[in-house]
């Protein structure tokens, strides 16, 4: 987390992506909340519309390296030079989750179960968690333990949906997680990384010595502790949007059949669609 453009790229990773499985399991939940099934990922058909995994699976792996080469290039603070490091190992982490994801779509359950692959997903969660704002501290560590706090609640939704796939509140916690992530992700980099965006009477984290902790410089212990307060209330603020959001696309779809994304399309339904066939009618009342 040493700059902008990685908040920026983990933004575009996760609200996309959490805003995408939003739809498809609420869609999936509306058509038969009695048979609804948690997927890892939610594939369409023809296969050429999981573009957005296609884009992932070459995006991650060069963000990884790139993460890589910064960290043997980059000779300032150490705590900067080794935050490059270890975002690199948890992007490869999430890599390796798309990798797995696409192995249990394509070759089946036979190879590996979905379980092991959302308990996979809750470990690179977890990853991705021991690398948050580390070696940062003060205000900075403030904002990033909203954000650690958010990694570990997605994480725990992975493992609770390793075990009970059919719990639709827990993959809505999911979605909404992964949202309320990508735009803290965002918002973290603009008040932290930016001079245009930054906060009242503080400068943007710039490479401390080596001897000092990696902060918010502010001219005043008044502006630090008002940056605090206003990175409580955005916080506050982004859960507010994300709960609307997230809720009222829900409702969108209970509301419009014709809005809901997977309806037709993909094996998922397929499968549903047999299962509620092969239900037994109830009887018939004699008259």
């Amino acid at each position: 987390m040493a700059s902008l453009a990685t908040h920026f790229s983990a933004f575009l990773f996760f609200f996309p992506v959490g805003v995408r499985r939003l739809l498809f399991s609420s869609s999936l939940y509306l058509k038969s909340p009695s048979h609804y099934r948690s997927k890892i990922w939610y594939f369409s058909q023809p296969r050429w519309k999981n573009l957005d995994l296609y884009i992932l699976m070459i995006a991650l792996p060069i963000a990884s390296f790139s993460e890589l080469f910064i960290f043997l290039s980059f000779s300032g603070h150490p705590t900067y030079r080794f935050a490059f490091l270890h975002q690199a190992f948890a992007v490869l982490i999430f890599w390796a989750l798309l990798i797995l994801i696409i192995i249990q779509e394509y070759i089946g359950t036979s190879f590996i179960s979905e379980s092991y692959v959302f308990i996979f997903a809750g470990i690179s969660f977890l990853v991705d968690y021991s690398v948050i704002g580390k070696g940062i501290a003060g205000l900075g560590a403030v904002v990033y333990g909203f954000l650690g706090g958010l990694t570990l609640v997605c994480a725990g939704a992975c493992f609770y949906l390793s075990v009970k796939p059919t719990a639709f509140f827990a993959d809505f916690f999911l979605s909404s997680g992964m949202v309320f992530k990508g735009t803290w992700l965002l918002q973290s980099g603009l008040s932290l990384y930016t001079d245009a965006f930054g906060l009242k009477g503080c400068q943007k984290i710039l490479p401390a010595s080596p001897l000092e902790d990696i902060d918010v410089k502010c001219d005043l212990d008044e502006d630090s502790l008002r940056g605090i307060t206003l990175m409580h209330f955005l916080f506050t603020v982004h859960g507010i949007l994300v709960m609307i959001l997230s809720v009222g696309l829900f409702g969108l779809l209970a509301s419009n059949w014709n809005l809901r994304w997977g309806e037709t399309r993909g094996p998922l339904l397929t499968e549903l669609e047999s299962s509620n066939m092969m239900m037994p009618l109830p009887e018939q009342e004699l008259e």
